[in-house]
């Protein structure tokens, strides 16, 4: 990871603009390829930001004080440094992934275990499906024949809609699971979350702990 404290502006072109006017930030280079921008008052969400796979370009036009950031959707991130403050890299190597809590970790296990509520036709590949950033929580086959990634969790944010997003873009890379969709399953999702999830083409289930426990009828709300 790298890490970057400078005076800078950020212009943003894609299928809206936005603009940061000049003042102090931090910049996160992670190994995955994203770019964010950070201010130091939004908690962990960051000003603007690139998702992967994406690549930069210091030096851009010839201005070694210009940075662009450009997705494979042709967007771009312009990040014009007037002075750097910081700039160090750190190799923090391959992170253990976060720690499921009771709830959560059961849901994933039950819900393997009965993936045909799902939908008709459903089949489990495996859990935990390993890639290069982290297990994916199940993957499964619908009644087509076409995998699915689910992730899981007991409330549902744009966090997890992010992380899911990840997986999809490396998982899609694979010829032998793509085309692969994805299904956003927690017992609550957020308004923002499921707005994210749409836009993005990614399926939101509503889960049921009891029922799927079979304390009672089996329901699943489907969006």
């Amino acid at each position: 990871m790298r890490l970057v404290i400078a005076r800078c502006s950020v212009d943003y072109a894609g299928r809206l603009t936005a603009h940061l006017p000049s003042a102090p930030r931090l910049i996160l280079v992670k190994a995955d390829g994203s770019v964010s921008i950070h201010a130091d008052d939004r908690a962990y969400k960051p000003l603007n930001w690139m998702s992967p796979p994406c690549t930069l370009k210091e030096g851009a036009d010839g201005d070694e004080g210009v940075w662009t950031v450009i997705n494979k959707a042709g967007e771009k991130l312009i990040i014009t440094m007037e002075e750097i403050l910081h700039d160090s890299s750190h190799e923090l190597g391959v992170d253990p992934g976060l720690i499921k809590d009771g709830v959560e970790a059961h849901l994933q296990e039950l819900l393997a275990d009965r993936i045909e509520t799902l939908g008709e036709g459903y089949t489990l590949i495996r859990r935990e499906y390993p890639t290069a950033i982290g297990p994916v929580d199940i993957l499964c086959r619908d009644a087509d024949g076409g995998t699915v990634a689910v992730e899981i969790k007991r409330r549902g944010e744009i966090d997890g809609v992010e992380q899911l997003t990840r997986y999809l873009e490396l998982l899609n890379r694979d010829p032998h699971l793509a085309p692969v969709k994805g299904v956003f399953a927690a017992q609550e999702i957020k308004p923002q979350a499921k707005v994210l999830a749409t836009d993005r083409g990614i399926g939101c289930v509503v889960l049921d702990y009891d029922a799927l426990r079979g304390i009672e009828d089996d329901k699943l709300r489907l969006f």
